[in-house]
């Protein structure tokens, strides 16, 4: 039985995670940059003129930015691997699963998942959508070669509501802050709905998110999935602040 944890030193390039099909990473970048240069010097300008109320209220206001640009950046490249790699290892994986990844991106989680399976096989789908940085198959391949994983993992485009793999085909599915982005309460139910399809009997579910993750657990219960938990994962995985934090909605299908 496989039970380390992956390494959380990760030596692939898995980009930042963001909205980025309006404005790209870097002039998002750019207008943060120049925000905060814009306040800080309104600051020196309140303290020049002694105006003490301005110069707290614009003060508070860039440290509050900075912090929040300082979490989120913690959480999207180092957080998010220290986080799962304890749920990877939590999970005590003999090495010989099969291991689907909803919305794998440039493969963070699919290939710390894959570092634990030997003898297994880790299947990342994903759209490609502009929701990280450099977000395209050949980039995850790339990542897979460097962690040298490569042998043991594949990569779908596909829609994870209508998923192409057959019934009871994997003992474990996997996903990080990916179901929030479906346009619909009733395309999470489908996703949901798919992953539990090809779920085999006994095998469990890790699914983190954002939003919604409450509807997630009352679904699953409604479907028969037994051991249905839901917790905050804490600090290292909020999205700028503590009013961002991702949780976790674990659970097992029935033998």
């Amino acid at each position: 039985m496989t039970t380390h944890s992956p390494d959380v030193r990760r030596r692939g390039d898995y980009g930042v995670d963001g909205d980025f099909g309006v404005i790209s990473a870097r002039w998002q970048g750019v207008i943060l940059a120049v925000i905060v240069a814009a306040l800080i010097a309104l600051t020196v300008r309140y303290l020049v003129v002694g105006s003490l109320v301005g110069a707290l209220v614009t003060g508070s206001s860039t440290l509050g930015l900075v912090l929040f640009i300082g979490s989120y950046l913690y959480t999207t490249r180092v957080g998010k691997f220290e986080v799962w790699s304890r749920i990877l290892g939590d999970l005590r994986l003999r090495g010989d699963e099969q291991v689907l990844d909803l919305g794998c991106g440039r493969g963070a989680l699919l290939l710390m998942a894959a570092e634990l399976l030997p003898r297994g096989r880790a299947v990342g789908i994903d759209l490609w959508q502009a929701d990280q940085t450099g977000n395209t198959p050949a980039a995850t391949r790339r990542n897979a070669e460097r962690e040298g994983v490569a042998d043991r993992v594949e990569v779908e485009t596909g829609d994870i509501t209508r998923l192409p793999f057959a019934d009871n085909t994997f003992d474990l599915i996997i996903s990080n802050l990916v179901l929030h982005n479906l346009p619909s309460a009733a395309d999470r139910r489908a996703a949901l709905d798919e992953a539990v399809r090809v779920l085999r009997p006994g095998g469990r579910l890790a699914i983190a998110d954002l939003l919604s993750t409450d509807r997630y657990r009352a679904h699953l219960r409604e479907l028969g999935l037994t051991d249905v938990q839901r917790r905050n994962l804490g600090p290292r995985m909020w999205w700028g602040a503590p009013w961002f934090p991702t949780r976790l909605v674990t659970a097992t299908k029935k033998t």
